[in-house]
């Protein structure tokens, strides 16, 4: 090891991925010097890994964060809108399930590998934000604030010099690990017993879409799913989401004919659209689902943690990236009221952030939940329609808590309290029933929630 010091940077940012990269350009629009290291070559011209990208859905707290640096007029180009949900029965039927209130609320489809490229194509103009590709941190002494940066080519370490460090570095850190080690300090993981595979259906001729192209489709299948996200290209990128273990899981599918009975039997409209479906479901790896939960997110005033390194969530809301970047905005606007005081901005970003991404991974996993079973319920789509019913007739007295939570700016814990009032006072005019139900819930809403 090489004990070669830099001269320390105002801000180290380990990991340039979506929130690392986004970060580091709020940190050098301050008019931080900051270094940005990341494990991998510049993906911009190395070839992405298969199997590894799960589309992402951008909503209105990651546009927002866009919006607030400038980067929104060359994101927006990228990405496809999403109206709804598209459910596709196992006997062919579809039925439609619109996200938002108003032809307005819609989410947006944009692929990981062109967001990340774009926002490191902003960070490269700023003179003050260095960036270093296929370079590692593998570890971090908190007493010298040191970082152990490995050329990942070579295999050699080098020390280099911090005077603050924001781990950025994924949901398996190496910056947590280092808080970690730390005293008194709470951490917990939890895997869902599924895992995903990414599949393809390709573009038809002309680089037209195979399936509507404004939707996000989803074959539910009560234990396990398929969903489809557009992309620019006239493909779409989908993604199986199956036990590990079970009757119907990813152990069972070990040959060409399994995985066709399988798909044949549980999606045999999709099968058609997929010509390279056994191939990809062969080698295309198997990704885990992690939840991650830790606190406190810094340390000394000197190291705090961003995104999926503090709060990895199930993609089941499609709210990580989002609430990734929304991290990234919270922190710029805490070390601006403190100007500049790290210590006192950590603080105050820790307490805004860590109760509401708490409230996100509950979410997440009940969205799981509903995604995979119950968005084909006769009962689950009365509510939502009675849901949407009543914030066209109440406006935001009453919202319903996907508009809350993917079209507004209100934190994920107040959502989250807010839409189980919500549930509760439908439940009490459910039970009521008829005109007589309706006009007690109305009574409700206008007394408790007005």
């Amino acid at each position: 090891m090489s004990n070669e010091l830099t001269v320390a940077p105002s801000f180290t940012v380990c990991g340039a991925g979506l929130s690392g990269t986004l970060a580091a350009l709020y940190l050098a629009r301050q008019g931080n010097r900051v270094m940005l290291y990341e494990r991998f070559p510049d993906m911009r011209t190395s070839t992405v890994p298969r199997g590894r990208s799960i589309n992402l859905a951008l909503s209105r707290r990651g546009l927002h964060a866009l919006e607030t640096i400038g980067l929104a007029p060359v994101i927006r180009p990228l990405a496809i809108p999403m109206r709804g949900r598209l459910i596709h029965s196992q006997q062919g039927d579809l039925t439609f399930q619109p996200y938002g209130r108003t032809p307005d609320e819609t989410i947006f489809s944009i692929s990981r590998h062109q967001l990340n490229c774009a926002l490191l194509d902003a960070a490269e103009r700023w003179p003050n934000l260095e960036i270093h590709f296929s370079k590692r941190c593998v570890g971090l002494q908190l007493s010298s604030l040191t970082l152990d940066i490995e050329d990942v080519p070579t295999r050699t370490v080098r020390q280099a010099s911090a005077r603050t460090v924001i781990g950025a570095d994924g949901a398996f850190s190496v910056v947590r690990q280092a808080l970690q080690r730390t005293e008194r300090y709470d951490y917990a993981q939890t895997f869902l017993p599924h895992g995903y595979k990414e599949l393809t259906i390709p573009a038809l001729p002309g680089g037209l879409h195979a399936l509507e192209k404004n939707y996000l489709h989803i074959w539910p299948r009560q234990d396990f799913m398929l969903i489809a996200l557009p992309n620019l290209d006239g493909s779409f990128t989908c993604t199986l989401f199956l036990a590990y273990e079970g009757p119907e899981s990813f152990a069972r599918l070990t040959d060409d004919d399994a995985i066709r009975r399988f798909f044949d039997h549980y999606f045999p409209d999709v099968v058609p659209l997929m010509p390279t479906l056994v191939e990809d479901f062969k080698y295309n790896p198997t990704g885990s689902m992690v939840t991650i939960r830790c606190f406190p997110w810094q340390h000394a005033g000197r190291v705090v943690l961003l995104g999926d390194a503090a709060h990895a969530v199930v993609p089941f809301y499609g709210q990580g990236m989002n609430a990734s970047f929304e991290d990234c905005v919270v922190l710029d606007e805490c070390l601006r009221r403190h100007n500049g005081d790290t210590a006192a901005a950590f603080l105050d970003y820790q307490q805004q952030r860590k109760v509401n991404t708490d409230a996100l991974a509950e979410l997440a996993y009940e969205n799981y939940l509903e995604m995979r079973a119950k968005v084909a319920s006769p009962w689950f789509l009365l509510r939502r329609r009675l849901e949407y019913g009543l914030s066209s007739l109440l406006g935001d007295r009453f919202l319903p808590l996907y508009t809350m939570v993917s079209f507004t700016r209100i934190p994920y814990a107040e959502a989250r309290a807010r839409a189980a009032r919500q549930d509760r006072l439908l439940d009490i005019a459910l039970a009521a029933g008829g005109v007589a139900g309706l006009i007690l819930l109305l009574w409700l809403v206008w007394r408790w929630l007005g």
